[in-house]
């Protein structure tokens, strides 16, 4: 049954293409299975990926983007190329999310008299963590281009409140302009809930390989913990990043060497590791919401993580996990031998995490309200969900 307002032409951009797929897919199948035509842009991909997309029932256009750096003649290209892509579509609503598509897919569709702009921001990143002159210099540039990026934006949809008090203190945004969500959402029987295992003590963390992703207080707090209890295990899980904050592969290496913490590269399905592992760890600076708390969430493992912005969404302090201050790898280290030494609160703190997920996170919900913000549903299919 079609529940939307008015059968649309829609078009979703992000700057990696497998974020259309593992972030956006539900949203867009949901957008097609809904009658809408949909268009997903990001950065060139691999045919693999491609078919994915467009098994969604989309079709995909690639366009020139660089996440990292602030080449203007790279940012340029973006910019003409999004141009380029509205002319030829002719989109009523437009999407984008994380800060290039947002920023210049925004201006892109202020040139274009796109009539619906619709901006998702996932966090607020490098830029706006403050400290160098460098991050001063690309914060105040993109509060500028935010500024006018998102000036004709209908909603700017967040997923935690400290980013949409920064955007409104700022003057990014109009009050009127801004909207909350409970994070990206995730299929949650993709993640299903795993029993803990019965033997062993293992901590996993999966994110990319940056400072501000805590994993320096993470390898020394693990280091810390197994002082005490020498036969924990420390796991992680993340890709190399080419950004400023991203940490050299030969400093894992010795952490690695050291024996605090098992690095075991990328992955592409985390499951397997976090169905294997007893407490999930994200110790981040900042977050719009992380998806792999969600995850881990879900699978029914005890989070801890940062009282840091999207980090302490995900947790109920003593029911589903604990908070640490962010940057503190001795009050992490201590929450972890804490966490070892009280084995018998795991499992109530996994079921408990288990429900949080079911009742906040489920991708299903979670599209619903994106599609009521942006006025492509009328009313919500999940009920009171």
């Amino acid at each position: 049954m079609n529940k939307s307002l008015v059968l649309s032409k829609v078009m979703v951009i992000g700057a990696f293409a497998e974020s259309l797929v593992n972030f956006r897919g539900d949203l867009i199948k949901s957008l097609v299975a809904d009658g809408h035509e949909v268009v997903a842009m990001a950065g060139q991909t691999d045919k693999r990926t491609v078919t994915s997309i467009e098994d969604l029932g989309a079709s995909f256009r690639p366009y020139p983007v660089q996440r990292n750096g602030m080449n203007p003649i790279h940012d340029l290209k973006t910019f003409l190329a999004l141009c380029s892509a509205i002319n030829d579509f002719n989109p009523d609503v437009l999407l984008a999310y994380t800060i290039k598509p947002v920023i210049w897919g925004g201006l892109a569709a202020l040139i274009g008299r796109v009539p619906h702009f619709f901006a998702l921001i996932e966090g607020l990143g490098y830029a706006f963590q403050g400290g160098s002159w460098r991050r001063r210099l690309v914060g105040g540039i993109a509060s500028i281009l935010y500024k006018a990026a998102l000036f004709k934006a209908e909603k700017v949809i967040f997923l935690n409140p400290d980013n949409r008090k920064h955007f409104l203190h700022s003057g990014l945004i109009k009050r009127s302009q801004a909207e909350m969500i409970d994070g990206i959402g995730l299929d949650i029987d993709w993640y299903g809930f795993k029993p803990l295992p019965d033997k062993g003590t293992s901590f996993l963390c999966i994110a990319r390989l940056l400072g501000e992703k805590g994993l320096r207080e993470y390898a020394l707090a693990a280091s810390i913990a197994k002082t005490e209890y020498p036969e924990a295990v420390f796991l992680l899980i993340g890709q190399t990043d080419p950004s400023p904050d991203g940490i050299p592969s030969a400093e894992v290496a010795a952490w690695q060497e050291s024996g605090a913490v098992n690095y075991l590269g990328a992955a592409n399905d985390v499951r397997p590791f976090i169905e294997q592992c007893h407490v999930y760890v994200l110790p981040s600076y900042h977050e719009g919401m992380p998806r792999t708390v969600l995850e881990a969430m879900s699978m029914g493992r005890p989070i801890l993580t940062t009282d840091a912005p999207g980090c302490r969404e995900t947790v109920v302090p003593g029911e589903n996990g604990y908070l640490v201050p962010k940057g503190n790898a001795k009050e992490l280290a201590a929450r972890m031998i804490w966490l070892i030494e009280h084995r018998a609160e795991w499992q109530r703190m996994g079921l408990a995490s288990r429900r949080m997920a079911e009742v906040r996170f489920n991708v299903h919900k979670i599209n619903d309200q994106m599609l009521l913000i942006m006025g492509l549903r009328t009313v919500s299919t999940r009920g009171s969900a």
